[in-house]
């Protein structure tokens, strides 16, 4: 269940463009849109990445119970992709979107360095709506093994001990 709110929270993702819309714009108006419009996108990424990082701790936690309580050892495969992801989340979370806030504010105040502020958010969020798409791309492959088990049982029916 938790690879399933994963999945989808990160294909909510796909609905940012509705934020940077023809129809935002009409409500907003033309002077406020370009500011607010972002705003309002930086908001929902916010948001997003708190709830990526709290299914990446009950992952997390998912796999040490499977490992401490049944006995499943946890692939270094999947292991490795789970802690990526958290990993990838706390960059988000701490460096990435705190940084594109401050570079979109000197963006549109009167500072001089507010072209490359410009230059460096444009950067920043096209290397960060990369990763949200490699992270997609992921999850999908994470669902899909959680929902798909390859390991075998570790009990074994009575059935299988004939003489």
């Amino acid at each position: 269940m938790n690879a399933a709110i994963w999945l989808t929270t990160a294909s909510f993702l796909a609905c940012e463009p509705v934020v940077n819309s023809q129809e935002m714009k009409e409500l907003l108006g033309a002077r406020n849109f370009p500011y607010f419009s972002v705003a309002f996108s930086q908001l929902v990424q916010i948001r997003y990445v708190r709830l990526f990082l709290v299914c990446g701790i009950v992952a997390l936690l998912h796999i040490i119970g499977e490992w401490l309580y049944l006995g499943k050892y946890p692939r270094r495969v999947w292991l490795g992709l789970v802690l990526s992801f958290f990993l990838w989340g706390l960059f988000q979370n701490y460096w990435v979107y705190p940084s594109l806030r401050d570079w979109h504010r000197i963006r549109y105040s009167q500072q001089a360095n507010s072209a490359a502020a410009g230059h460096a958010f444009r950067l920043w969020h096209g290397v960060s709506e990369g990763l949200n798409i490699v992270a997609i791309a992921g999850l999908a492959v994470y669902f899909w093994r959680v929902a798909n088990p390859p390991d075998p049982a570790r009990f074994l029916s009575a059935s299988k001990f004939r003489s």
